[in-house]
C-alpha cells in the first residue's frame, strides 16, 4: 500500500469519526443547555461550549460502536437534539424543584416577596438559596461524573438515530413533573406544618385576647421561626433532594420513554 492510498484510508476514517463525534456532540450539547450547575445562565456561553466538547470527548470512546452511519440527513439531527432536550429536561426538573419548594417555603414564612437573582423570573431568596446550595451539594458529589454516566447509559434507552415514541415521551415527561412536585411538596412540608400550627395557635391566642394585636406579634415570630426552621431543616432537604437526583442519574426512564 502506497503512502497516498494509507493517506486516503486514513482521511475516511477520520471523515467517519467526526461524523459520529458530531452526532455525540448533537446529543450533549442538546443536554447541556438545561443540564444543572453546568448550564446556568449565569455559566458564559464559551464555558457551556467548552464543557460540551468536553463531555463529549469522554463519551465519545464508549459509545463510537453504537452510533450509526450518518448520511448528512436531518433526521439523524432531529433524533439526537431531541435525545439530548430529554435528558436535559429530567435533571432540569430538580431544580425546578428546589425553586418551588422554596417558593412554598417562603410564602408559609411570610417572605415570599421577590428578590433578584439568575433566573428569568425574580424568585424568592429562600429558592435561590436552595437551588446554589444543591447545585454546590450536587457537584461536590461528582456531578460531572453521574452526568457523564447518564450520556453513555442514555445510549441503551435512546438509541441513536432513533425517535422515541411520542406516547412513551408523554407518559414518562408527566410521570417526571408529578415527581418533581411531590419533591417539591415533601421538601416544604416541615414549613407549612409549622406555618399551619402557628396560625391555628395565633387564632386561638385571637380568641382568648381580643385587645392584644396578634399580627403585630405573630408576623415576626413566623418570620424569625421560619428562619430558625430552615437552618435545621435544609441540610435534610438538600440530602433527600440529592438521593432524589441521584436517582434518576442512576435510572432516568424507569419507566421506559
Amino acid at each position: 500500500m502506497t503512502f497516498q492510498e494509507s493517506l486516503t484510508e486514513l482521511v475516511l476514517l477520520a471523515q467517519e469519526a467526526f461524523r459520529a463525534g458530531f452526532m455525540v456532540f448533537l446529543r450533549i450539547g442538546a443536554a447541556m443547555a438545561l443540564l444543572p450547575a453546568f448550564g446556568e445562565m449565569v455559566v458564559p456561553q464559551r464555558i457551556r461550549l467548552v464543557l460540551a466538547l468536553a463531555f463529549s470527548a469522554i463519551v465519545f470512546p464508549a459509545v463510537q460502536t453504537r452510533i450509526p452511519d450518518f448520511d448528512g440527513s436531518p433526521y439523524f439531527l432531529l433524533t439526537e437534539t431531541a435525545a439530548g432536550l430529554l435528558l436535559g429536561i429530567g435533571m432540569r426538573l430538580f431544580v425546578l424543584a428546589l425553586l418551588t419548594a422554596g417558593t412554598i417555603a417562603a410564602q408559609a414564612m411570610s417572605l415570599s416577596q421577590p428578590f433578584g437573582g439568575p433566573s428569568t423570573e425574580p424568585q424568592p431568596v429562600i429558592g435561590n438559596l436552595l437551588v446554589m446550595a444543591g447545585l454546590a451539594l450536587a457537584v461536590a458529589n461528582g456531578l460531572h461524573v453521574r452526568a457523564a454516566e447518564l450520556f453513555i447509559l442514555s445510549y441503551d434507552f435512546l438509541p441513536a438515530g432513533r425517535l422515541p415514541l411520542a406516547a412513551d415521551v408523554s407518559a414518562w415527561g408527566l410521570d417526571q413533573i408529578a415527581r418533581t412536585f411531590a419533591l417539591a411538596f415533601t421538601l416544604s412540608m416541615p414549613f407549612v406544618a409549622a406555618s399551619f400550627i402557628f396560625n391555628i395557635a395565633l387564632g386561638v391566642i385571637n380568641r382568648a385576647m381580643p385587645q392584644l394585636m396578634v399580627t403585630f406579634v405573630g408576623a415576626p415570630a413566623l418570620t424569625f421561626g421560619g428562619l430558625f426552621l430552615l437552618s435545621l431543616a435544609a441540610p435534610a432537604a438538600l440530602a433527600l433532594w440529592l438521593e432524589a437526583l441521584h436517582g434518576f442519574l442512576a435510572s432516568p426512564f424507569a419507566a421506559k420513554p
